[in-house]
Parts: structure tokens; sequence; C-alpha cells
């Protein structure tokens, strides 16, 4: 007898399903602990945000730009370059820098914990400069006017025989045209690296001022942060007019030089721009985003009775 289909009473064999394993689970991301009375701090990208060290508010960076590096917020003045400096003062293109490829060199031959020469290479690629003076002739307002700039952030806007000899031929310039003249200073004082041969340039800035006056022709120092030693000796305390940005620190040596050679408790505000102005040392102290109208004010008047 042949086999018979088995019935299936309608129903289909299936194979068993077969279970899939759990799935791994991922780990959960460990965040660290939090210490009591401290807060997660954001990371904030660099070259978008800068905090201000006076008031602690954030600033975009775009925004401190437009404003001169000075705060919107409580006006703390950032350190900014010389070129911008000029930026801000002159009319556009009328600008025309003086020795621009005038550079340093060791004549001492000095070593410390790093050698001049390799110093001046370093802050020159750091900065684009050759020294920490920028020089030339430009518009203020309405008055072509011998225009000198210090940068702090080439060693220190320390004074050696460049910078001296950059200052004396932008006077000389500006005495043999006619213009006035103006300095803005930051500086920390004479370049130890260069010895008597920095000091020497106290002497020299300052013959070449006062002939500059002798001609009756106007000189404005204007004074920022910060201001002091042989720079503060010499052309920075010269001026017809001496202006300051606020807070600026201006003095010979500082403050806590003073503190240690005298014992002494110093008054509150001492060295600062704020302090110097209560005494008659200074003729005004003048917001950085002011300065240009005040200048080209200042020479309005000075200059109304030159040739």
């Amino acid at each position: 007898m042949a086999d018979q289909p088995k019935k299936t009473l309608g129903l289909e064999t299936v194979e068993p399903a077969l279970t899939p394993p759990p799935a791994e689970q991922e780990p959960a991301i460990q965040k660290k602990p939090v210490r009591p009375g401290t807060t997660r701090k954001r990371e904030i990208p660099q070259g978008l945000w800068t905090k201000c060290p006076e008031c602690e508010e954030m600033i975009f960076d775009k925004e401190l730009e437009e404003n001169l590096k000075v705060c919107p917020h409580c006006t703390h003045h950032f350190p900014t370059t010389a070129h911008a400096r000029i930026a801000s003062l002159t009319e556009p293109g009328s600008f025309e820098e003086f020795d621009a490829n005038m550079a340093s060199v060791d004549t001492l031959e000095f070593t410390g914990t790093a050698a001049y020469a390799d110093k001046l290479v370093k802050h020159s690629e750091k900065t684009g400069l050759k020294d920490a003076v920028v020089t030339g002739i430009g518009r203020i307002g309405n008055h072509e006017t011998g225009l000198a700039v210090m940068d702090f952030n080439f060693l220190g806007g320390s004074m050696g025989s460049v910078v001296g000899e950059k200052i004396t031929r932008i006077v000389e310039a500006a005495t043999e045209r006619r213009l006035p003249a103006i300095i803005i200073s930051s500086s920390g004082g004479a370049r130890m690296y260069e010895g008597m041969f920095s000091l020497m340039q106290l002497a020299k800035t300052s013959a070449a001022i006062a002939y500059h006056g002798r001609q009756k022709l106007p000189y404005i120092s204007v004074l920022t942060h910060p201001t002091t030693a042989g720079v503060m000796a010499s052309y920075a305390s010269l001026g017809d007019l001496i202006v300051s940005e606020p807070k600026a620190m201006i003095g010979f040596a500082g403050p806590r030089v003073i503190k240690d050679t005298t014992q002494s408790e110093l008054p509150e505000g001492f060295q600062t721009a704020e302090f110097l102005i209560e005494r008659g040392l200074i003729d005004a102290i003048i917001p950085r985003t002011e300065l240009k109208n005040r200048l080209s004010e200042y020479l309005d008047y000075l200059c109304s009775n030159l040739d």
C-alpha cells in the first residue's frame, strides 16, 4: 500500500524562531563628578570670545576689534598693536612709514638665559615688526603729523638704539617739514641688552624734541599702559600736552620696587593716570575710542599759528 501523505490539519510546519541574543548595551558615558562649590567650565573656542579681566564679561572678538580693543561693558583698555593704533588715528591711506627695515643688532653680544640676537628674531617673527616702534607721517583730521607709535609686544616696548634713532629721525623730519609731532608710548624703559647704547637714546630723543620746540612746533605725548623708566624719563614726559589712556601705569620705577625700597605702603592708585592727573602731572585722560577726535581738536588749536 502506497504511503499516504500525512494530514497536517491545515497547519504548516514552521522552523522554530531563534531568539536573538540581547544586544550589547553601549556603556554609559561616565561624567566626572563635580566637587561641591564648583561649576563645570565651558570650553570656549579660541579666536571667538575674550574674557575681560576687569568685569569678567565675555566679549565677541569681532566686537572687541571694532571697539578698538576697549571692553564695551566696563571700558577696560586691552593691549593693542602699533599698526592698529595708527589705523585708528590717521585718515585712510594717509600714513607713510619711515625706516621700516631698520633693525637692531647685538653689538655687545649679550648672553643670558637667551641670547639677545635670538630674542630679536623671536619677537620679530611674533609681531611682524623689526623693532618696538613704528614711525611715519600721516594725517590726523586736517593735519599732517609726524607720528611714532610704540608696540609693547616687541620686547616690552623697550628702547634700544633703533627705537631711539627712529624716534629722533621722525621728530627731525617733522621739524624740517614744519609739522606737529605725536609720540604714543608703551614701554618698560631702556633695553638692558644694549647697555649704555640704550641709555644714550634718552639724551638723543630729548635733544630732537627740544629743537622741535624751539621752532615753535607742537609736540603731544600720549601715554598708554605701561609707560615707565627711561622712556618716561625722556621724550614721554616732554610734551606740550601730555595725555593718557585710562588706568595706564605711569612712572619711573614700578610701584613694587618703590614699596620694597622705601618699606612703606603706597597710596591707593599710585602711579596710575588718575593719580597723576589729580596732581597736575598730566593734562588729560582720554579713552582710546575718543583719542582721534581729541587729538584733531588739539592740533587745530596748536597749529593755528604755524606758517
